[in-house]
């Protein structure tokens, strides 16, 4: 079974349907065999970029995240302060700090990262799309 995180671009696309969601990435969530997990940091980045006007269309999503990643059958994956630590430790000037603990936590639990984000591959991450 594949353990997929989701970056919060992935997730998003994958609720509205959007046609940048890649169709290897498309199967991969839909695979009922895989194991589909969303950071703590998504629904941190999802909430924050809604309230400052960065993300307008993701109004339902950034009511109720949990409501939404519950829905699909996805998993939570909290933050550990290992992950806020490793996260705070990454090398390389990448400044986003959602991306920054995705990293951390696909590192950790040894998860394939679903993200068009080729600058994670500098990470040592697996990352699928």
């Amino acid at each position: 079974m594949a353990s997929l995180l989701l970056d919060t671009h992935a997730l998003l696309w994958w609720l509205d349907g959007d046609e940048r969601l890649s169709p290897v990435a498309r199967a991969a969530i839909a695979d009922g065999a895989s194991q589909i997990l969303v950071s703590a940091a998504s629904a941190w980045e999802i909430t924050t970029k809604h309230r400052l006007g960065k993300l307008p269309g993701a109004t339902d999503v950034a009511r109720d995240v949990s409501g939404c990643v519950a829905a699909q059958g996805f998993e939570e994956l909290p933050i550990s302060l290992r992950d806020a630590e490793r996260a705070g430790r990454l090398p390389g000037p990448h400044r986003d700090p959602f991306d920054r603990m995705l990293i951390a936590q696909a590192l950790r639990a040894d998860l394939e990262l679903v993200s068009n984000e080729t600058m994670f591959d500098a990470y040592g991450v697996r990352r699928l799309w």
